[in-house]
Formats: structure tokens, C-alpha cells, sequence
């Protein structure tokens, strides 16, 4: 079996270097145990771009070649030995105006849905705009745009490799997401993530953009510290939802980016799923969730509070079919062209 597997792979291109990887030596082990294989594959260049692309491609071309192999083969990426150290490159980000981090204390308030509707309404203010979707064990941002089959490619500038973003309804985007099938459970370690939240940061060819829009994991852990220490964030924005559980979990985003040693202006809190109007009934307002706690909170902290979104069917349908709804629904554009306009207001100018 390992044979075949290893003949398999030898299909297998590296983009770069047009040898297969077999060949090239990237096959570093094959092992079965009780039915399940695991293919171990170890790249001589440290932090390849193609190493996600390649890795996808193997464990589709095992899939498709065996099919009773489906759902019992892994395919795993070895971190290479560290090379000597080397000056640091430069960040990608520094063709980025303003790069705010868009977080939530608790995960299911809509922060990666506020995250792209806020994109698209800064765009449709004539803003170029762009989202790091840096949710690694939850990347949402590929569905919310309908460009979950993107695959990234690479290219060299200047003796670097750097990957290209996905464009889709005038935003460029990236995301772990896009290296990885949807029903795959990320099973990574700390370091892991971390060293691929870091290419994703540094790595990503951006455009000259105005405004880079980080949707971040929900509550305050490894890839918040990677984030914060790795760029200079323009400021932060927090996401939650009117009941007190969400705004407790709020205080503790907030205090993080506030932090001494963190330092992070926290530009305002938006209160998401505020109160439900239906539509026959449209002077109505049901609040669902309770009734004003992050905007209670923000003045309680000296937070700016950016405003509320309420909860319409379209944010919902739009999320599901890959368009925001602030492309379609004018209501929901004008709730978030608001909070937009201050997260402007309230971004400080670089000298």
C-alpha cells in the first residue's frame, strides 16, 4: 500500500519547482495503523506558500485513486528544522492604511458576519477595503463571500514568495479557510496556529488598501497575542450582543486590548442582534436578547458605542448565500454604513 500511495503522489507538482514531490523528497514517511494512514510530508523551505495547496492536492489524489481510503488517510505538514536567522522581511501590511481587529469576548454573536457586512459598507463608501480572516479553527469569511472552492496561488517578488488573495465583490480576502476542505476538523496546536496565522499576516500580497479588517477568533487567547505582538493594530472593535452574559465577556476583550503592554485604542462596541422587527409588523421592536446591555457597558468603560444591528432575516440569507446583505437590502446597508462611519471617525490618522 505505501508503494501505491508513494506512486500516487509522485502526480503531485510543487507549483515552484515543477518536481514532483516524491522526487523531491517532501514524502517523508507513510504509516498505516488499524486502518488509518497518515502521509508526513516536510517542505526544505520553511513556511512554503504551496505547502496547504500541495497538501490538499495529496490527500484529494489518495482519496480519488482509493476510494475505500476516504475519511482514513491524513495528511499532515512537518514544520522543516529552522533555517539560521535572517533579517525580517518586511510585512505585506504596509501597503495597509488602517488594520483594525474586529473581536468578540464569546463566539455566536455575528462577529464574523458584522465583519462582512462593516467590509462591504466601508467599500461602498469608497474605501478599499480588505478581510484577514484569522478565525483559524472557525474561518467563516470564505462562505460569507461564496468563494469557498479559491485556492490561493503564490508568487515571487523580490526574491519572497507571497500568496494572492481572493477578490470578490471589490474585497480582497484571506483566509486559513481556503487551504483546507470545509469538513475538515483543524486539529493544530498552538504553535501550529500561530505559525500560520503569522504567513497569513506577512505573507499575503495586499493591495494598497485603506482598511484591513482582522476577524478575529472569539475570546483572548494564542492568535489574539500573535496578532497584536506580529502587527501595529489601528485599533480594536468589539462585537456583542445585549445579554449580560455577552457583555461580561465583552469587559475581558476590552481590558485585554487595553492592556499596558498591549495598548490597542478600542475604537467602540457595536451591540449585534438588538431587537427583532417583523416585517408585518414593522413599528415593532422584541428584544429578544434584552435591551441595551452593550451600550450600557461602553459608557460604564468610556467606550465609544458605534451602534446597533438588528436582527433581519436578510443578514441571515445573505450569510447563507455567499453576498452580504448590505450589498442588497438598504436597510441593513444604512445600519451599517453608521457603525462604519464612526469606526472611521474614531480611527486615528497616521502621521
Amino acid at each position: 500500500m505505501e508503494e501505491k500511495i508513494r506512486e500516487i503522489l509522485s502526480g503531485v507538482i510543487h507549483p515552484e519547482t515543477q518536481e514532483d514531490i516524491v522526487a523531491a523528497g517532501i514524502v517523508e514517511s507513510i504509516s498505516t495503523d488499524n486502518g488509518k494512514t497518515v502521509v508526513m510530508l516536510c517542505f526544505p523551505k520553511p513556511r512554503d506558500p504551496f505547502a496547504a495547496r500541495i497538501r490538499t492536492q495529496a490527500q484529494q489524489m489518495i482519496e480519488r485513486a482509493i476510494p475505500d481510503m476516504k475519511g482514513n488517510v491524513t495528511v499532515v505538514v512537518k514544520e522543516a528544522a529552522p533555517r539560521p536567522q535572517q533579517p525580517q522581511r518586511e510585512s505585506t501590511t504596509r501597503s495597509v492604511r488602517h488594520v483594525i481587529a474586529v473581536a468578540s469576548g464569546k463566539g455566536g454573536v455575528g462577529k464574523s458576519t458584522v465583519t462582512a457586512n462593516l467590509a462591504i459598507a466601508l467599500r461602498n463608501m469608497g474605501y478599499a477595503t480588505g478581510i484577514l480572516d484569522a478565525d483559524i479553527y472557525g474561518p467563516s469569511q470564505p462562505k460569507m463571500f461564496g468563494i469557498e472552492g479559491y485556492v490561493p496561488d503564490a508568487v515571487q517578488q523580490d526574491g519572497n514568495d507571497y500568496i494572492v488573495p481572493a477578490q470578490s465583490l471589490g474585497i480582497e480576502l484571506m483566509s486559513i479557510g481556503f487551504f483546507i476542505r470545509p469538513e475538515d476538523a483543524l486539529m493544530w496546536r498552538g504553535a501550529m496556529a500561530t505559525n500560520a496565522i503569522k504567513q497569513l499576516l506577512h505573507q499575503t500580497l495586499w493591495g494598497p488598501l485603506d482598511y484591513l479588517l482582522i476577524d478575529m477568533p472569539p475570546g483572548t487567547g494564542d492568535i489574539h497575542l500573535t496578532i497584536i505582538s506580529e502587527l501595529k493594530l489601528d485599533g480594536a472593535v468589539i462585537v456583542s450582543t445585549p445579554q449580560q452574559v455577552a457583555v461580561a465577556d465583552v469587559v475581558r476583550g476590552v481590558q485585554m486590548f487595553r492592556h499596558p503592554q498591549v495598548n490597542v485604542p478600542v475604537l467602540g462596541i457595536i451591540e449585534n442582534m438588538s431587537w427583532f422587527t417583523p416585517k408585518e409588523l414593522p413599528d415593532n421592536r422584541y428584544y429578544i436578547f434584552g435591551r441595551g446591555g452593550a451600550r450600557r457597558y461602553a459608557a460604564e468603560c468610556d467606550a465609544p458605542f458605534l451602534g446597533e444591528i438588528p436582527i433581519i432575516q436578510s443578514i441571515m440569507e445573505g450569510s447563507d448565500e455567499g453576498r452580504p446583505s448590505s450589498l442588497d437590502d438598504p436597510q441593513v446597508e444604512e445600519y451599517y454604513r453608521t457603525v462604519a462611519a464612526r469606526i472611521v471617525e474614531n480611527t486615528p490618522e497616521k502621521c
